[in-house]
């Protein structure tokens, strides 16, 4: 039997595949933009989705049965998904709570513009870089409306092929250990730009990345959001393993604190938080009345982690510059912040931990650690 065509079921929607591509492995995409768009709807009042890619319609039926939404525009641009889409919609499209149209996403985008016909959420599940859409996107975005985005563009993003994503992002990344972390920051630091060019602000709801995927909550307000405080470069020590944030202001005359030597630096990106956890508890809360409780886990974790400098240390990392056997994370974390730090483990790896300490601090805290547990 070809299981295309046989009925599936994730959340409430049931569904067929049929040619469209469909990946069970990243459910916690769409559950937690099932989690914030019914949020909004519920601060709201009403809830209009634009699901721009929709392949097989999945995101469109969640979004129906469980965000609640009260109309969709469901965009496919492979006319060849017609008739499984057709389908899969046939209740939304039969009761008027859904259109189906095979256009560029871009075309829709405009179209809605050209109507003043602004939608409180948009979600762009593209494919490789969202570059495209990150400035036409948001002409079809209510002020106030939330932009669902997509990155596998993950070479370019991690600092493996920087002289193009100079070109795609007006960046320049370096690879180093917190790379994944950076490719959520550039992509935020490029639609922040695109938004101030219309007078207006982005602001993080959450920043995702799982698999080799990158996604982005962000939701559009009236203001301005790029400082100097928030909008900067990383820089990343290859000599000892440590970072620190590096202003505009700075540049040409940064080094590493600890031993002078150059920092290599990756940017301009987004320096600001990665979350809002107002949000995020709230999307807790729902995923807990949902029985969600995997989702509740990694949203609280997500809460932590949001105001903690813009980078990670992995434990292998640690590891091996203080040439030393790696306690578990959660007993590193514990150490650091009975010696006053701030620290926690991060969604993006669970081989990494946040913290304000530097790595010379980790370092000796973990062979502390490790010395005492050997002579008790």
């Amino acid at each position: 039997m070809n299981r295309n065509l046989t009925e599936q079921t994730e959340g409430k929607a049931t569904f067929k595949t049929g040619n469209a591509f469909y990946r069970p492995s990243t459910q916690v995409v769409r559950d937690l933009g099932v989690l914030a768009a019914a949020i909004y709807q519920s601060q709201v009042g009403g809830l209009r989705v634009i699901d721009a890619m929709s392949g097989c319609g999945v995101r469109s039926l969640r979004y129906r049965w469980e965000s609640q939404a009260d109309w969709i525009w469901v965009n496919e641009a492979n006319p060849e998904l017609k008739p499984i889409l057709q389908h899969n919609l046939a209740d939304a499209i039969a009761s008027h709570t859904a259109t189906l149209t095979h256009l560029d996403a871009n075309q829709v985008f405009f179209e809605c513009y050209n109507r003043r016909d602004y939608y409180d959420f948009i979600d762009v599940d593209c494919f490789g870089s969202p570059t495209p859409y990150l400035d036409t996107s948001l002409w079809a975005l209510k002020l106030g409306g939330l932009l669902y985005l997509t990155s596998t563009d993950g070479r370019k993003l991690t600092g493996h092929a920087s002289e193009s994503s100079l070109g795609i992002y007006g960046a320049y990344p370096r690879n180093h250990p917190a790379a994944q972390e950076q490719g959520l920051r550039l992509v935020i630091g490029k639609l922040q730009q695109h938004a101030i060019a219309k007078g207006l602000g982005i602001e993080p709801i959450f920043s995702l990345f799982t698999g080799q995927t990158y996604r982005l909550m962000v939701r559009l307000v009236k203001t301005q959001a790029l400082t100097l405080q928030n909008y900067g470069f990383l820089g990343y020590c290859h000599h000892c393993g440590n970072y620190q944030t590096v202003s505009w202001r700075q540049l040409g005359r940064v080094a590493c604190p600890h031993d002078q030597k150059s920092l290599t630096l990756s940017g301009p990106l987004w320096l600001g938080l990665l979350h809002n956890q107002s949000w995020l508890r709230q999307m807790q809360g729902l995923a807990q009345q949902w029985h969600w409780s995997k989702r509740v886990q990694l949203l609280s974790l997500m809460e932590a982690e949001a105001d903690f400098p813009p980078y990670f240390y992995t434990l292998a990392e640690i590891g091996r510059r203080g040439r030393l056997d790696i306690p578990k994370r959660e007993h590193l974390i514990q150490a650091l912040r009975d010696r006053g730090y701030f620290a926690c483990a991060t969604h993006i790896t669970p081989g990494a931990i946040k913290t304000n300490a530097d790595i010379h601090t980790c370092i000796a805290v973990a062979l502390k650690f490790v010395h005492c547990t050997k002579k008790c």
